[in-house]
């Protein structure tokens, strides 16, 4: 990236912050202290790293000379049911153990499946959520929250109460402005969008022209119109989301 400089050779500064133009032309304001707290963090983790790896091979010298841990662990095992011997028969204990296992399995399997639906109904509110907020949707797409949804929703998902996102090659989208930090809800939507074969087709001042075109947006009956072009574009999911609450129209 190069700096981005005005009419008289100074340098161009959005919020205190110096503008970069990245090899694509977007305008990216550089985050000087954020990116310096990156990198100090990532420093700090990358000695933590190089802490526990000597830690692992001080304890790894301990086993010198066992080759096989299989055959090892076997014969810890072994050891531990002749000594419980004493009370019950080796056989039986493996069967008693799995008889335990079961019956704990069998009184956690409501909980774990009451956190499974919880954790589910918080990430649709916190995705959803943010797709019905967002400005991006609002100010630069020509079709509504929920087909946006429809057609991108899958790149995101929570990690630690925090939304993140990936492309379509799986790789977390990072932000321009924070190198280092995972890319806010609007950035990386926009990321996305911007990747999109069919982005012309759903940006608002995009797409379908001329004097019998119509855009996307909401008709005098309330539902939301799009053109048979901007339909054809979409993502199959976002389709039949469409084909159910907008219009099309030729």
């Amino acid at each position: 990236m190069k700096l981005k400089l005005d009419d008289a050779g100074h340098v161009v500064v959005s919020d205190g912050r110096p503008v970069f133009l990245a090899e694509d032309g977007k305008e990216v304001a550089f985050d000087y202290a954020a990116t310096l707290a990156t990198i100090s963090r990532l420093n700090g983790e990358a000695r933590g790293l190089k802490e526990r790896a000597e830690a692992a091979e001080t304890r790894l010298r301990h086993f010198d000379g066992i080759e096989d841990a299989d055959t090892a662990r076997r014969a810890l095992q072994t050891l531990r049911n002749l000594d419980a011997k004493k009370l019950i028969d080796a056989g039986e204990a493996e069967r008693v153990r799995a008889e335990a296992v079961k019956a704990v399995e069998a009184a956690y399997r409501p909980v774990v499946g009451e956190r499974d639906t919880l954790r589910a109904a918080l990430v649709d509110e916190k995705i959803g959520g943010a797709f019905g907020r967002s400005r991006f949707i609002a100010e630069r797409l020509a079709i509504p929250a929920d087909l946006a949804r429809a057609a991108f929703g899958t790149a995101f998902a929570l990690e630690e109460g925090r939304i993140v996102a990936t492309d379509r090659s799986g790789n977390r989208i990072f932000s321009r402005a924070r190198p280092g930090e995972p890319a806010d809800f609007d950035e990386a939507l926009e990321t996305l969008v911007d990747a999109y074969p069919h982005r012309d087709s759903i940006l608002k001042g995009s797409g379908a022209s001329g004097g019998g075109a119509a855009a996307a947006g909401p008709s005098a009956s309330g539902r939301h119109s799009m053109t048979r072009a901007q339909f054809d574009a979409l993502a199959p999911a976002a389709k039949i989301a469409a084909a159910r609450d907008c219009t099309i129209v030729d």
